[in-house]
């Protein structure tokens, strides 16, 4: 399960960086895949199931929230 969890924990944070890069109206999965283009569409759904898989194992993976 580790390596799920830092999977998971990798497509969040390349999410986050891309939510970071939108604000500054730069999108670097539809510059780099094409916008709205298949391969686009799958890094979207990855990231976003990572960050439900995420939010509901946190709290057991986590050794701060454990302790």
């Amino acid at each position: 399960m580790k390596g799920l969890h830092m999977i998971a924990f990798i497509l969040v944070v390349i999410g986050a960086l891309n939510w970071l890069l939108v604000a500054f109206n730069y999108n670097l999965v539809d510059a780099i895949f094409g916008a709205g283009s298949g391969i686009s569409m799958i890094i979207y759904i990855l990231v976003g199931l990572s960050a439900l898989y995420l939010l509901f194992t946190h709290k057991k993976d986590c050794k701060t929230c454990m302790a």
